[in-house]
């Protein structure tokens, strides 16, 4: 290994506190980092070649090759690497059952004019969405189905916290992710002459009638409200996703995924 492994037993230590405290936006803001759960989320951001600047292991989690190896790996990388009582890693990731290993890595912040509107693969607007949850829940779809990117809009929740990054299963490593006011959305992607169609209530066609075989984003509103009246008025266009009855929507996460297939399935899911 390039660096030694640091023994911490102590609640108090520094790092237990600034890593206990990635839970919470402040701290996530003050340090740029972000805390990632287990060895195929820590694998996976390896991979992909992100900052991973501390990594916290388990007395038992270390006693299996597999986190072995792995440790290594982000040793190699130039990773702190901190080994703590079991318990320790229970207070961290304030879990009962926590992962063998924890990460501590720098959040990757894109900007749309880092993103190629001109890509000819489908693109994913998220409008002011709320709930961490179907954040990563979304981008999960979103790097299942290959989507070129998903773009934040507005005011929405953070990516980076504990519940989107479990809940995207590894994907928040994957898909390009940026974020950005409307007018500054809507220029960019007008920019590259994409189609921007809404999922909406008050759609006029089904979504499988939508053409999205020419460059397209799907634009989802929020949870609570969907799209505001003048978002509408700016997309090309409005459809809706059949229900039979009963309950009165989807979730958004659900709704997304249905989306983004139907579009995936008109390109032969290539």
């Amino acid at each position: 290994m390039t660096r030694s492994i640091d023994l911490i037993s102590s609640a108090s230590n520094p790092l237990i506190k600034m890593l206990r405290g990635l839970d919470r936006k402040k701290v996530r803001s003050e340090t740029g980092l972000f805390l990632a759960e287990g060895g195929r989320l820590l694998e996976q951001a390896l991979l992909q070649g992100w900052d991973v600047e501390t990594v916290i292991v388990s007395n038992s989690g270390l006693e299996r090759p597999m986190t072995q190896e792995l440790v290594h790996k982000a040793a190699q990388s130039g990773a702190r690497i901190a080994r703590v009582p079991d318990q320790l890693a229970s207070s961290i990731a304030r879990k009962d059952n926590p992962q063998a290993v924890l990460g501590a890595i720098r959040q990757r912040k894109l900007s749309l004019d880092q993103l190629d509107p001109h890509n000819p693969g489908l693109w994913l607007g998220l409008h002011e969405i709320r709930d961490p949850g179907n954040l990563g829940t979304i981008l999960r779809t979103a790097d299942c189905a290959g989507l070129a990117g998903v773009i934040l809009v507005g005011t929405c929740c953070d990516p980076f916290s504990v519940e989107a990054v479990r809940a995207s299963m590894g994907s928040i490593f994957d898909i390009p992710l940026a974020h950005g006011d409307f007018a500054t959305f809507n220029d960019w992607r007008q920019t590259g002459e994409l189609a921007l169609i809404a999922a909406s209530v008050n759609g006029s066609v089904m979504h499988t009638d939508v053409d999205f075989k020419q460059p397209s984003l799907i634009l989802m509103g929020t949870e609570q409200s969907g799209l505001p009246d003048t978002v509408e008025a700016k997309c090309d266009t409005r459809c809706i996703i059949p229900m039979r009855g009963g309950a009165d929507s989807l979730n958004l996460a659900q709704a997304s995924a249905i989306m983004v297939y139907e579009a995936w399935r008109q390109r032969g899911f290539s």
